[in-house]
């Protein structure tokens, strides 16, 4: 610019600060289908985070059409651990959700940070997303996406599921492609969703859940490529290592469960989310709470300025000893809790109990460790073991349904080889009844048609050796001599008409 130009004033700046009632704050990422911001709902005053779809989404009818029937149905799934939406809408041309804020970070960003969960926190975060998925697929819900991106951790240690239904939306081009993604989804989807994402099933939420729960043992993939091409080749092939392979404190039977999750063939993976948490339930080994969040197992203490609690130094990889509990810290059994769990129809369910009460519940099976309670309305719900007050009797309540569950596991084995067992007689007695009634048929069969020769014969006999002699030739077949004319006594013949003189 030369000093004979003249100034030029400055542009107005067309940067978005408010989409409608929210109020943005800052950026706080890039994602599949657009930006991620920190936002203020005015209305509510609370923080939430918005997603925005990109430019290149947003041309797209079909997917804002969809994305908005998708931010929909998400808004159905009302569970503890499940990320909540809050609002789908559009202002000046940009489309975008308000979801809950997590004030904490993703299983991702913990796994990048310590390489792998220990043997108990791994197992309390699938048990957790199992439970999610479970809720979500009563409501037909498949989630398509997960992995420990999608998993996210609150600085109090509260699972959280993300992006249901959102990822569902998501362009199944895009999502493959989109610079930033990469093989952000392939190296957790299951090999018919790579095949035909749209035609799929809650099969393929158990089988991303069991390639997330190997990365969190192992800190490795089952599945690896240097493409997206070769991560579905390998995935077709099927064959990775074991998780017991590459860590040794993993169980045999967490790794028969990993390897039943993990099958290539959606038929011969669990079919349910419940049979996942039956088995991973049976094993025992989960912590009730992270080992790695302030509070929880481990005891570890908070670092300035982390979103989340620091990381345990010395991660252990079985279940941590339940804290003692003190008689200074237990308070009367007439205090009133807020207790939440699931009822017999498994809906969950909030009511008010004394802690008598609720110890006496613990004995009688009618509260599970999955259950949670606060002190007051305002409260935090928070699992029971973390409370001096039932953390024996939660104890107890494990011990008790782990071998119970053995138990059943035993019965259920012994049920089902005598019930083979009578089933194999009763084929067997069956074949040969069939095969019995088929002789004397066939029998019978032969009988009629010797009956049927006997009577021919009786009725035809004395005709037979005739017709058959003329069948094949050998009848009486002479005829009268045809009549001559009369000749001449000299061999010539008369004429016709003339009479011959004597």
């Amino acid at each position: 610019m030369s000093e004979s130009d003249p100034p030029q004033k400055p542009k107005p700046s067309t940067k978005v600060t408010q989409l409608g009632d929210f109020e943005l704050r800052k950026e706080l990422g890039q994602g599949g289908m657009g930006k991620v911001y920190l936002a203020r709902q005015i209305s509510l005053d609370r923080l939430v985070a918005i997603k925005t779809l990109s430019r290149e989404l947003a041309k797209k009818q079909d997917f804002i059409t969809r994305f908005e029937r998708e931010a929909r149905a998400m808004a159905k799934i009302d569970h503890p651990n499940v990320v909540k939406i809050y609002a789908v809408d559009s202002y000046q041309g940009i489309h975008f959700a308000a979801i809950e804020y997590i004030d904490g970070r993703s299983i991702q960003k913990e796994l990048d940070d310590a390489g792998h969960l220990s043997v108990g926190d791994a197992l309390h975060v699938a048990i957790i997303c199992a439970e999610a998925l479970r809720h979500a697929h009563m409501e037909n819900m498949v989630h398509r996406d997960i992995k420990p991106d999608n998993i996210l951790v609150t600085r109090k240690g509260v699972v959280k599921v993300a992006d249901f239904g959102l990822a569902k939306a998501v362009d199944d081009d895009v999502s493959m492609t989109q610079s930033g993604t990469g093989l952000g989804t392939p190296l957790y989807m299951a090999p018919e969703q790579a095949r035909n994402a749209k035609h799929v099933d809650q099969r393929v939420d158990i089988y991303a859940l069991g390639a997330t729960l190997y990365h969190m043992l192992t800190g490795k993939l089952p599945f690896i490529g240097k493409t997206t091409l070769e991560v579905i080749m390998a995935k077709e092939k099927g064959s990775y290592p074991d998780a017991r392979s590459l860590r040794p404190e993993v169980p045999e039977k967490l790794d028969l469960i990993l390897g039943k999750m993990l099958q290539k063939d959606p038929k011969h993976r669990y079919g349910t989310c419940e049979e996942v948490l039956k088995d991973l339930t049976s094993l025992g080994l989960h912590n009730e709470s992270l080992s790695f969040i302030e509070g929880g197992a481990s005891g570890t203490t908070a670092s300035p300025g982390s979103p989340l609690t620091a990381i345990s130094q010395a991660r252990r990889s079985t279940v941590p000893a339940p804290a003692p509990v003190r008689e200074s810290n237990i308070q009367p059994s007439t205090r009133i809790w807020f207790v939440q769990f699931e009822d017999a129809k498994g809906q969950t369910v909030v009511e008010k109990h004394s802690t008598g009460r609720i110890l006496k519940m613990l004995a009688a099976g009618q509260l599970t460790a999955k259950a949670r309670a606060k002190a007051s309305a305002d409260g935090t719900y928070y699992p029971l073991a973390q409370f001096p007050e039932f953390a024996k009797s939660v104890e107890d309540s494990l011990a008790r349904r782990t071998a119970a569950i053995r138990k059943e596991d035993m019965k259920n084995l012994y049920s089902r080889v005598d019930r083979d067992q009578r089933m194999f007689y009763l084929k067997r007695k069956f074949k040969d009844f069939f095969r019995n009634i088929m002789g004397i048929a066939s029998l019978i069969v032969l009988l009629l048609i010797l009956l049927v020769a006997a009577w021919l014969v009786y009725q035809y006999g004395s005709q037979m050796p005739a017709k058959l002699a003329e069948m094949v030739g050998f009848g009486d077949n002479s005829a009268a001599p045809a009549p001559q004319s009369e000749s001449s006594t000299d061999g010539g013949l008369v004429p016709e008409g003339t009479v011959k003189q004597r």
